[in-house]
């Protein structure tokens, strides 16, 4: 058999072993992620070979749906900085890190917590960077300053990074995307007119409240956040091409057309 056949094969089987195990296995539940380095995490079953992933991509691409299918898939620990905010913003301050009263602070404020901040909250959750089950990185690094510190910081723990995956579509299809998304005002549900849309227009199925869009899912506002993007990570993504780490991967197609897509580069990969 040819070696492009052998190649196809073992993707194949290397996709389906994954499907086949994510609906019978518990995930992990993430406490010292979530709630800082004194939390223990649910014991999960550790995996042979973890992937220890970083997900890049512009906003609308859909990286957080592919992060939750990816965890699913790959049994890795979904770390996402912001749900780290949004767990944040409910507690008290007494059983909290010092970088997590500092992050608390700014939230309050109405202000962006500093990437020195964010940096000083992953160090302090390195542990999780040893996850038996490995783990995807979303929302981090964001600089270059940021993954040169995530890089030393793996060195030192004897760690390596699997893949940085990043999540590419044309600005036209991002704009499509995210002007389309309507939300409720009441519950926060999000709809889109043409992929999601409610079942009376402009009405919430759950509320029946009106349904806005949001001043940054305008077409004006997503396109200064889309410059913004590049050339905030137009840089990051040159750092992780030189370190032979850079995955891209297209973001067009259902969520599970572009995880399948994912699931077949990583084969690859570790082929």
């Amino acid at each position: 058999m040819s070696v492009e056949g052998v190649t196809v094969i073992t993707v194949r089987s290397f996709v389906l072993s994954y499907i086949s195990r994510m609906d019978r296995q518990e995930q992990n539940d993430r406490a010292e992620w979530l709630l800082g380095p004194s939390a223990k995490c649910q014991v999960v079953e550790e995996v042979d070979h973890p992937w220890r992933l970083v997900l890049l991509g512009a906003p609308g691409v859909g990286k957080g749906t592919q992060a939750d299918l990816l965890t699913r898939r790959l049994r890795a620990c979904h770390l996402s900085t912001g749900d780290v905010f949004r767990a944040l913003s409910g507690r008290a301050g007494c059983d909290l890190s010092p970088a997590m009263k500092t992050a608390l602070e700014y939230m309050r404020r109405g202000d962006l917590v500093p990437d020195s901040t964010v940096w000083d909250m992953v160090r302090e959750r390195n542990g999780c960077l040893h996850c038996g089950g490995g783990f995807i990185l979303d929302g981090f690094p964001r600089t270059v300053g940021q993954a040169e510190s995530l890089r030393r910081l793996m060195v030192n723990e004897n760690l390596e990074l699997s893949a940085v995956i990043n999540y590419v579509l044309p600005v036209n299809e991002i704009v499509a995307r995210l002007s389309g998304r309507r939300t409720c005002a009441k519950c926060k549900s999000v709809y889109h007119v043409t992929e999601l849309p409610p079942k009376v227009a402009g009405r919430c199925d759950r509320c029946d409240v009106e349904l806005f869009q949001r001043e940054d899912d305008r077409p004006e506002s997503i396109k200064v956040r889309l410059e913004a993007y590049d050339r905030s990570t137009a840089p990051l993504i040159e750092f992780y091409e030189k370190l032979d780490l850079l995955m891209p991967v297209a973001a067009s197609g259902t969520p599970e057309e572009i995880c399948g897509r994912t699931m077949a580069a990583l084969a690859i990969r570790r082929a």
